[in-house]
Order: structure tokens, then sequence, then C-alpha cells
């Protein structure tokens, strides 16, 4: 061999090895794309939406709202006794 096939092969191996690994990358991205999309399509149904917590939270603030008002209820009470 001379060395000129010697070179077009060893440049013929890099490419194959650098073809090969750029086909990998490509179907990596493409398994994340269509990960990424059902994770898109799955977020608003798994996930609270922000109006629905404001309504929780104020609910559970209204009810901290009452029990404080009740211990202080109480403690006037105490006072007065």
């Amino acid at each position: 061999m001379d060395h000129q096939a010697l070179i077009n092969l060893a440049f013929g191996a890099i490419l194959t090895g650098l073809g090969w690994f750029g086909r990998q990358l490509w179907d990596a991205m493409k398994e994340l794309r269509a990960d990424l999309h059902k994770i898109e399509a799955e977020l608003p149904r798994v996930y609270l939406a922000k109006d629905e917590f404001r309504y929780e939270i104020q609910e559970i603030k209204q009810i901290c709202t009452e029990i404080f008002r009740k211990i202080d209820d109480l403690r006037d009470k105490k006072v007065d006794k």
C-alpha cells in the first residue's frame, strides 16, 4: 500500500466515526424534542395552575384568620376574668 491509500483509509475511518457520532447526536436530539413535547402537553394537567393555587391559598388564609381571631377572643376573655 502506498502512502496515499493509507491517508485515504485513515480519513475514511475518521469520517465514518464522525458520521456515526453525528447520527447518535441527531437521534438523541429527536428523542429529547419528543420528550419535551410530551412534558409540555402533560404540564397543564399534572401541575396546579396559578389561579387554582391562589384560590386554595386564599381559603387557607381565611381559615388561619378565623383561628387567630378565636385565639385572640379566648385570650381576651381570659384576661377579663
